[in-house]
């Protein structure tokens, strides 16, 4: 069976499982609790001779000269162009999550930036994480793990995954905690994950229907503003239970998301079509070309030549003319898309050709 169907019928397995009530952890987020990123530059030691290449990269040699003279190591001005094949220089990445503390650790991500072959076997040396403010939130150091392999020998190589970039597991610990403004004011906002005046409303009436009329508030299709105790302990223990409410959500709206690199279509349950007639065929070209020489008399005083012969072929593939009635279960939605016999690549031109007909009661979403 064709892909397109495979992930349809996924579509409509997921969709036909037992519904759970959905609570407002899983729509919303108290504003100011997030994550920050962090970031740093720093030097990998330890490789098997497949680090940066110092004529390509000349940072490196200097992230190394400034390394070395930070523990008093002078170089002479001859080294200067030393080419040292097991160090190599990288990004360091985390996240630093909310209400982080001095002392715990967090995991961090290192990529090479340079024209390393493999980082494996190689250890992070301290490198400062900085976040946008340029203050310094984390320190980083430990050994990497590779999720990748790789072996190459007389012109041949072999290579599974990533070998350039790794994560080091509680590689980084937290020197410096991030304020937020949970404990400031009588209230809390709630930001929704995406803008439906709905959800804002669902949300606003679960929570007064739990904690009293007058304790939320929608303010507009993102965003619910709650009345919170003043006591820090009491608000822990407030968003604590606000957060389990579950909500009565509405269907959404109907929306298909077609990947164009990879030909995936997945579509929700809201998606619907109206009584229409499509025809699809294929039309495919085939050129084909044919080396031909050309040897020229003996006393014709010419040059044997190649000549290329071009033979083109076109053949286009009926395409029947199917109707499709009118549905609005996502069921009878894939069975007629189906039966157009259409790829994941040839859906999207049909897809469109149904909107433009005003056949398709959905929004077309391409990324």
């Amino acid at each position: 069976m064709r892909i397109l169907v495979s992930l349809l019928l996924l579509t409509l397995a997921l969709s036909a499982a037992p519904a759970q009530a959905t609570r407002i952890k899983e729509v919303a987020s108290v504003a100011g609790v997030r994550p920050n990123a962090l970031t740093g530059y720093g030097l990998v030691v330890g490789l098997d001779g497949t680090g940066d290449q110092a004529t390509q990269t000349p940072f490196t040699t200097q992230s190394l000269t400034a390394m070395l003279q930070q523990f008093g190591v002078i170089l002479p001005a001859g080294l200067s162009t030393m080419q040292p094949r097991n160090i190599a220089t990288v990004l360091v990445t985390a996240q630093l999550p909310a209400f982080a503390q001095p002392g715990q650790a967090i995991d961090v991500t290192v990529s090479s930036i340079g024209n390393a072959k493999s980082l494996r076997g190689g250890t992070l040396i301290l490198t400062p994480l900085k976040g946008p403010d340029g203050q310094v939130y984390a320190l980083a150091q430990g050994n990497m793990v590779i999720p990748g392999a790789g072996a190459a020998a007389n012109g041949s190589k072999v290579q599974i995954n990533q070998l350039a970039s790794g994560r080091i597991p509680d590689g980084a610990l937290v020197e410096k905690s991030v304020p937020t403004a949970l404990d400031h004011g009588d209230s809390i906002q709630y930001d929704l994950s995406a803008e439906d005046f709905t959800t804002a409303r669902a949300v606003a009436n679960a929570i007064n229907q739990a904690k009293g009329n007058g304790t939320a508030e929608a303010l507009n299709g993102r965003s619910v503003r709650v009345k919170a105790p003043a006591d820090p302990g009491a608000r822990v223990s407030f968003l604590a239970d606000l957060e389990n409410l579950p909500i009565d959500l509405a269907i959404p709206a109907a929306r298909i998301v077609v990947n164009a690199r990879t030909g995936s279509v997945v579509m929700n349950q809201a998606v619907s079509i109206a009584p229409c007639a499509v025809a699809h065929g294929n039309l495919s070209v085939t050129i084909s070309t044919t080396p031909v020489v050309s040897q020229p008399n003996a006393l014709s005083n010419g040059q044997t030549v190649v000549a290329q012969k071009s033979d083109i072929t076109i053949k286009q593939e009926p395409g029947p003319l199917i109707q499709m009635p009118a549905s609005a279960k996502l069921a009878d939605v894939v069975k007629a898309l189906s039966a157009l016999g259409a790829t994941p690549q040839d859906l999207l031109a049909i897809l469109q050709a149904m909107k433009s007909a005003g056949a398709l009661n959905a929004e077309i979403e391409v990324i």
